[in-house]
């Protein structure tokens, strides 16, 4: 059974919860939208690589358990930014279907608060090494 032109094709892209409501918004915004999310996948990826680099760093160095620590930290926060980049993406691509405000973003003074913690940590491990050592 052939299609006719100009017949619209039902929807199927999925998760449906964001495609199966409200109407298509205009790509630039949905696109932008995608791009906020990549950043917040690559600041994740970034921490966890962060962390997977200074553990293996500490194990070569014979450092302490203390730079593990911090390494898991690094990790578990980016763990986060990227679970927080999909319920992110997903509350503001309904709002954009939805012609609803967007949400007010959540994730950035929890970056700040993680980048803050973990520079302080390393700074007190770096200090700490230095006169003790």
């Amino acid at each position: 059974m052939a299609e006719e032109p100009g017949a619209e094709r039902p929807d199927t892209r999925r998760p449906r919860s964001v495609y199966g409501v409200g109407t298509e918004p205009d790509a630039r915004f949905s696109l932008a939208n995608e791009r906020t999310a990549l950043a917040w996948v690559r600041t994740g990826l970034g921490l966890v690589a962060g962390g997977v680099a200074l553990t293996s760093f500490a194990t070569f160095a014979n450092m302490s358990g203390v730079l593990d620590v911090v390494a898991g930290f690094a990790c578990l926060v980016g763990a986060g930014f990227a679970g927080y980049a999909l319920l992110s993406w997903r509350r503001n691509e309904r709002a954009l279907r939805l012609r609803r405000r967007l949400p007010a973003p959540s994730g950035l003074p929890v970056l700040v608060v993680g980048v803050v913690v973990l520079a302080l940590l390393l700074a007190g491990y770096a200090v700490g090494a230095a006169v003790g050592g």
